[in-house]
């Protein structure tokens, strides 16, 4: 039996948790003399007050849906895929092959070629650390954060010596072709008769992180390849007992963890800058680390734990913009809602599950 209810745990936990966090926040932001007030209206404003701000708060949710998924499914199968950021930077890569391939005449013809090169890229890098994991016992964590450094050498020298172009001086390929360009959020507002307001780098990946949700959702609790994740997370003698692979589970959930990473860099190198750039993911793929431990690996937790990092993200942005609070402060946030509802959830959740026993007792008695 559980020690409190299942909604306790997913929504109560975190909210208790994040309830916190705001709160040591405020206490900071008054001992440098600032006001928690004005500067939690400031936030507001700046990422949920205009279609501005949403655009904005929407991006960056778009990139952590991808990078918390990615770690949510490999967490299923009880690996902690640390290397998010480093598959992201090749799905980057897979994205600029394939959109300096070819002069595409339509994005709707070269969106799906770009998914499928940065998925592919994202699961590959990811399959050495798997195979290492399932053949070798090479503890997934250490050879996902080294493959993060290896990713970016290896980007650093693919646009420096290759991808540069001739009489650049900037680390970054060369503009992707115009049939390349997503529609953005504004432009597909537009031809919905809808204003928006000013152009903003949310675009349709936007709502293929949606779509992703609903399939991992599916992948997790609807499928077999699902269970088996879920069975070798759970018991790997029990998943042996039952006929299921190990070595065979490792290597899929890695793969589509990778995967899902990868496709971050449809959002922010096809989307938003059009050409790869040295330092495209910007810490995405640790935060997403925390978007799944407060979403609880599923789903739809994801998703809003990604939209709250998001808001975070923007507002703290606009913050350190009209206020005279540091931006150091901002990273001292998001650092304290990552420590609260991550490194310190048994501190919430412990009491809460005694508070629930006794009520249970209660109830029986």
């Amino acid at each position: 039996m559980d020690k409190m209810p299942k909604w306790a745990d997913v929504v109560l936990t975190p909210v208790i948790s994040l309830v916190l966090a705001m709160a040591i926040s405020a206490l900071v932001i008054l001992a440098i003399g600032e006001s928690p007030t004005l500067a939690l209206k400031t936030m507001v404003d700046g990422a949920l007050g205009s279609s501005y701000g949403w655009g904005f708060t929407l991006y960056y949710t778009t990139n952590f849906i991808f990078t918390g998924l990615a770690v949510a499914v490999a967490y299923h199968a009880s690996l902690f895929n640390i290397g998010g950021e480093g598959q992201a930077m090749m799905g980057g890569l897979g994205v600029a092959l394939v959109c300096l391939m070819i002069d595409w005449p339509h994005w709707g013809i070269a969106l799906p070629a770009a998914m499928v090169g940065a998925a592919l890229f994202g699961a590959a890098w990811a399959l050495i650390p798997a195979w290492l994991q399932a053949r070798r016992g090479s503890h997934i964590v250490i050879t996902t954060i080294m493959f993060n450094f290896i990713a970016a050498a290896l980007l650093n020298y693919v646009l420096v010596n290759i991808l540069r172009p001739v009489g650049s001086m900037d680390p970054a390929s060369a503009r992707f072709p115009e049939g390349t360009h997503l529609p953005a959020l504004t432009d597909m507002a537009a031809a919905l008769g809808i204003e928006w307001g000013k152009h903003t780098p949310v675009n349709i990946t936007f709502f293929i992180a949606l779509s992703a949700c609903l399939l991992v959702w599916l992948l997790i609790w609807r499928s077999r390849l699902g269970y088996e994740i879920r069975a070798l997370g759970r018991s790997e003698p029990g998943a042996l007992y039952a006929g299921i692979s190990p070595v065979r589970i490792t290597v899929l959930a890695m793969l589509i963890s990778g995967g899902l990473a990868g496709l971050m860099a449809i959002n922010n190198v096809m989307g938003e800058s059009e050409r790869l750039v040295l330092n495209a993911v910007e810490g995405a793929g640790f935060i997403g680390i925390a978007v799944a431990l407060m979403g609880r690996n599923h789903p739809l937790g994801v998703l809003l734990a990604a939209l709250l990092f998001g808001f975070l993200y923007q507002g703290g942005g606009e913050l350190a913009l009209w206020t005279s609070i540091p931006r150091e402060l901002i990273i001292v946030i998001q650092a304290l809602v990552i420590l609260f509802t991550g490194a310190l959830d048994n501190m919430v959740r412990m009491p809460l599950e005694r508070i629930f026993l006794s009520l249970r007792k209660r109830r029986v008695i």
